[in-house]
Parts: structure tokens; sequence; C-alpha cells
């Protein structure tokens, strides 16, 4: 089989690959404290006793974090994929975002600066809903 890479969608990976990193930081730690400090996992059963027994939960939060809008990233990208010719500079938009929020999940998941962290999260979301703009231009052209 031959298969040609398309590099409209390597932002896609980079995404998964972001998620990934955050989902093994994020079962490290929750593992890592739970062992640490002996709880028992049917304490942690629901999202709610999570919060109130767990300490460490800046990587869970992320983690949901990274299927709110992200989501309209991926369909974004996969819409673009098969209905335009996507040009390099949308790509490089969709690799900024990409960048961004991997920016937005170190801070999150590491320092936990809250402004710094929104400036992340918003110049993500800007490069997200510029990218809709343009793809929604492309198509009524």
């Amino acid at each position: 089989m031959n298969i040609n890479p398309v590099p409209t969608l390597f932002p896609l990976l980079g995404m998964a690959a972001l998620v990934l990193m955050v989902w093994l930081r994020l079962y490290v730690e929750r593992v890592g404290e739970m062992r640490a400090r002996k709880i028992n996992p049917q304490k942690i059963a629901t999202a709610l006793q999570s919060a109130t027994v767990l300490q460490r939960t800046q990587s869970a939060d992320n983690f949901r974090n990274l299927f709110e809008m992200p989501v309209l990233f991926y369909v974004l990208v996969l819409a673009a994929h098969v209905s335009i010719s996507v040009p390099p500079g949308f790509t490089a938009l969709a690799w900024a975002y990409v960048a961004l929020r991997a920016a937005h999940s170190w801070i999150h998941c590491t320092y936990n600066r809250v402004m710094h962290r929104f400036i992340a999260y918003l110049f993500s979301a800007l490069a997200l809903w510029v990218l809709w703009g343009w793809l929604a231009w492309l198509w009524i052209q």
C-alpha cells in the first residue's frame, strides 16, 4: 500500500499527540498521587469525588479542555481537507493553533498561571475562528 501523506491533515496528528501527552501526564500524576496518599480508587468514582479528594487536578482539567474547542478544530481541518484545495497559509495557521494549544496545555499542566493560560487560550481561539471564517470565505467564492 502506497500512502501519500497530506500536509493539510498533519495538524490533526499534532493535536492527537498533544492529547496523548496530556493523557499520559494525567495518569502518571493521578496514579502517583493515589499511591502516595493511599487513596482507594472507589473514593474518586465520580468527577465530584475526584475534585474533592485529589489535590493535583490540572492535567485532568486540561485533558477535558482538549475535548471542548479543539473538537471544532478537528471538524474544521477535515471539512477543509475534503472540500477545498487548502492554501499553505491555512495549514500554517492550523499549525499555529496546535502550537497555541500546546502552550496552553503546558502552562495548565505545570505552573498554571491563569493569565498566561488565558492568553494562550485567547490566541488559539482567535486562530480557530479566523480559520473558520477563512473556510467559509473559500466555500462561498
